[in-house]
């Protein structure tokens, strides 16, 4: 067996995390919120509070890192199906497009879309918010190697340990 003299971060772990490391985890999910509060259908909102609330939290600890930036990822693809929705909403509205069976399947998949993305995001801020690390789908990997991975040595290339479980 070959040894490794790789540096590890080690996760934290529920007990050992501050309750303002928890709230501040869960606050990057609950940023999602933010277009609503600052008024419908304004798709860029959430991705500049997520982007924000990214770089406010890029020096706390891992764990706040980790939810902060999974969040920050997982905001890009429904921010872009909002904006396609938007900008074929208003060529409706103002332009001469008319509505069609290919729009009314489009608005149906954002809905649902949104859908899943604020159910799996409170998830998320519940997990986060008891301190457990939640791995979304595509994002969740993503997000642990940018946060969890060592630079070695001289040449500085980022090397992921501590994978996360059965991404």
């Amino acid at each position: 067996m070959m040894e490794t003299t790789a540096e590890y971060y080690p996760l934290e772990q529920p007990d050992e995390l501050t309750l303002r490391q928890k709230e501040d985890a869960m606050g990057a999910y609950l940023m999602m919120f933010a277009a609503i509060g600052a008024g419908l259908p304004l798709p860029n909102i959430n991705l500049a509070a997520a982007i924000i609330y990214y770089y406010i939290n890029k020096s706390s600890s891992r764990f706040v890192r980790f939810h902060s930036f999974q969040a920050l990822i997982a905001t890009i693809p429904t921010t872009l199906i909002n904006a396609g929705a938007m900008f074929w909403t208003l060529h409706i509205i103002f332009g001469d497009w008319h509505v069609n069976s290919n729009f009314k399947g489009y608005i149906i998949a954002a809905v649902i879309a949104n859908l899943a993305y604020f159910v799996i995001g409170i998830i998320a801020a519940m997990k986060a918010r008891k301190g457990i690390y939640y791995y979304y789908m595509f994002f969740g990997k993503i997000a642990y190697q940018k946060v969890f991975s060592i630079k070695s040595g001289d040449d500085k290339k980022e090397v992921p340990v501590n994978l996360p479980p059965n991404l």
